[in-house]
């Protein structure tokens, strides 16, 4: 769902005194600012006729004051107080017309604007002050309608969205869009949770987030909006516009409704901080395992998302049948940096991030160690970056290579730890190795033959150990006996022929790999 809507920029509910001063109506008086020149980005909010001496009074701040000055003519004293009292009232301008009253700038009213930062503009020709007040209050009205309906559109488009079940990206997506800006969303110690935007303006953000994030609370004009992320009490997060080249005002409006619609979405959608967290990083580790992505694209990413990536040695993990919350548990407990991410098939990826001086085999058994019924695969430790998606890749082969429940593995698998089961799994999807499967275990592959078939895993798996495959079906030794006589003879083999036997046994293994 979107909405098509007018530029932003077009969208501001003030005028600026430059703005004002390059409308039609006004540039026929010859305009000219003689004061507080560098002042011209001020917010106009509204246009003000007045000759009073104490004018100030009269202000709430943000006006244009016209005057011709006829009350002040020939009073210095009056002259440099009325403009002092139109700074204290905080006015965005003073217009003087020229005529009669003052027929050129009055040094003392210039003087005293220049000092106070007050622009000051003369109008050379004579013009009917109505004009512009008419002009500018229309503008100003079609604005502030403008500004409003670009804030109902933009909730109606989000609040169809989270009806629409959308997830959190889309939403973002759909921010950025009314945006035209990268969009950041983090938590409250400032790491990344989500962004959305061009990638390649995202990627320059998040390069220099560091920066970004000790300065978040810095100056929104320079179009760095954000809003906090919270409810019933709690802050738990802020969301960035980050670069927004609109009015400041539009933009606070904006990130406003935008941080309406994401406490929203995680009230109806039952989700948490932590949750959107576990997005950020499963989304980082699935490109980093894809390598759809390259590494050196991830790397700001990582670094926003809290990863230390400096000078570091990085450890792939990928964890069978593993709770992602108990993972991350473990490595706070341990003080690993590390971040955590569920994957397909039940497979849980980790990327440790140690400093160069820890001993990465150690830490890895320690944290395997503190697991309990997992098996944890782990590539070779990576020191460079970009070595670190092919890492993942291997701890995902290995922890599928024993996702079949291979025996007496040790806490911690490695590539060398799954031998022939390993080498099988990466050929599993070559025609000929299926063909060889099926051939070789033809007489067990239909529906009678299940039963035969988990025996005869049991009893190579465990070296053709008849005790401990009997022991393991908790059948008796003649019984087993006489399952493997069934086997030998379905299968048209000799099983303590070692080279048959090793021949069942690959393609019993190359069977598995691809069922899995």
């Amino acid at each position: 769902m979107s909405t098509t809507l007018e530029p932003l920029e077009s969208l501001a509910p003030t005028l600026s005194v430059r703005q004002v001063l390059m409308l039609e109506r006004v540039l026929a008086g010859e305009p000219e600012v003689v004061a507080g020149a560098s002042q011209l980005d001020r917010a106009v909010r509204w246009v003000h006729v007045a000759e009073a001496a104490d004018v100030g009074v009269m202000l709430s701040g943000g006006e244009m004051v016209l005057t011709t000055g006829v009350l002040l003519a020939g009073d210095d004293d009056k002259q440099a107080e009325y403009i002092r009292s139109l700074h204290r009232a905080e006015a965005a301008a003073v217009v003087l017309g020229l005529g009669r009253a003052f027929p050129a700038p009055p040094d003392v009213m210039r003087r005293a604007a220049e000092r106070c930062g007050l622009p000051m503009v003369v109008l050379h020709r004579p013009f009917p002050f109505a004009e512009l007040t008419e002009e500018v209050q229309a503008r100003l009205v079609r604005r502030k309608f403008a500004a409003v309906s670009m804030s109902e559109a933009v909730r109606t488009a989000l609040t169809g969205l989270i009806t629409a079940g959308a997830p959190l990206q889309r939403m973002l997506d759909e921010i950025a869009h009314h945006s035209g800006c990268p969009v950041v969303v983090t938590n409250l110690a400032h790491r990344v949770l989500a962004t959305a935007g061009e990638r390649s303006a995202v990627d320059d953000v998040l390069r220099d987030w560091e920066r970004i994030a000790r300065q978040a609370g810095g100056n929104e004009g320079d179009g760095w909006i954000r809003a906090e992320l919270g409810g019933r009490g709690e802050r738990w997060g802020q969301i960035m516009l980050c670069g927004y080249r609109g009015d400041a005002a539009t933009g606070r409006l904006l990130a406003d409704r935008a941080a309406e619609a994401l406490v929203l979405h995680r009230m109806l959608g039952g989700t948490s901080a932590h949750t959107w967290e576990e997005q950020s990083a499963q989304s980082l580790l699935t490109d980093l395992v894809s390598g759809v992505v390259p590494a050196r694209q991830l790397l700001p990413r990582a670094r926003a998302a809290g990863l230390p990536v400096n000078r570091r040695t990085f450890v792939p993990l990928v964890v069978r049948d593993g709770d992602p919350a108990e993972l991350d548990r473990v490595l706070r407990l341990l003080g690993l940096p590390g971040i955590v991410a569920e994957l397909a098939d039940g497979a849980t990826a980790v990327l440790l991030s140690l400093a160069r001086d820890q001993d990465a085999t150690v830490l890895t058994a320690n944290f395997a160690a503190r697991l309990s019924r997992t098996v944890v695969a782990a590539a070779d430790p990576r020191t460079a970056w970009d070595d670190v998606p092919t890492g993942m890749r291997e701890a995902r082969h290995v922890a599928d290579a024993v996702a079949s429940g291979a025996l007496d593995l040790p806490a911690v698998v490695r590539l060398k730890d799954v031998h022939l089961r390993g080498l099988v799994r990466l050929l599993r999807d070559d025609p000929h190795v299926q063909s060889f499967a099926e051939r070789e275990l033809d007489g067990l592959l239909c529906g009678t033959g299940d039963d035969l078939l988990a025996v005869l895993r049991t009893y190579l798996a465990t070296g053709r150990n008849k005790s401990r495959t009997a022991q393991l079906h908790h059948v008796s030794r003649p019984a087993l006996y006489r399952r493997l006589e069934a086997i030998q003879g379905r299968l048209g083999v000799d099983l303590d022929d070692f080279e048959q036997a090793a021949s069942v046994h690959i393609a019993l293994l190359a069977h598995d790999a691809q069922q899995g």
